[in-house]
């Protein structure tokens, strides 16, 4: 059997047999990240894990002249495929309970006080993610890699180029600047 490095170059090139054993090898590794994703998401989506890896994998599969180094850059690909998924139902969640752009009368002025919801909430996150990325793009990806796909400091080291103390160090930094971000 090929290692995962040689299909996912295949895959890239466009053998679809190819992609669908990276899946197959990979796919504990995918429902693991999908579970995490859905558990930080809440009760907001009506996806379970199984459904989130298939639209994911409908995603990259899309995907034409994308190369995967490796394992670990396809697995934070996958991480960052699955948050646009959540942030996507959402979005649309979010839309159709406000009316879809509708104009909103309310006779109660206690209900327009009332603390965000989970969806807002997870969009805010998604926001304050992108002012990161905007600012300083690598502490972006180390919250990706470390919190959406779960990958070891060691790893993000190894993805990234980088040393695991530097990674702790932007990790620090990047939480910091989140949870600035999320307080305003």
């Amino acid at each position: 059997m090929l290692d995962i490095t040689q299909l996912l170059k295949a895959a890239s090139q466009g053998d679809a047999d190819a992609g669908e054993r990276v899946v197959a090898a990979l796919y504990e590794d995918l429902r693991r990240q999908a579970r995490r994703h859905l558990r930080q998401s809440g009760a907001m989506t009506l996806l379970d894990t199984t459904a989130l890896v298939h639209e994911v994998w409908l995603r990259l599969s899309d995907g034409e002249g994308r190369e995967y180094p490796g394992r670990r850059q396809f697995l934070a690909y996958a991480s960052r495929a699955m948050r646009s998924v959540v942030i996507d139902l959402a979005r649309a969640r979010q839309a159709e309970r406000r009316g879809g752009g509708q104009s909103v009368l309310t006779l109660d002025t206690g209900v327009a006080e009332q603390l965000p919801q989970p969806v807002d909430d997870v969009l805010k996150v998604h926001e304050a993610l992108d002012e990161l990325a905007e600012v300083e793009p690598r502490l972006a990806q180390v919250v990706e890699m470390r919190y959406f796909a779960g990958l070891a400091e060691r790893d993000i080291a190894a993805a990234l180029g980088i040393t695991e103390r530097t990674v702790q160090r932007d990790w620090q930094k990047a939480r910091l600047f989140l949870a600035a971000s999320l307080r305003s």
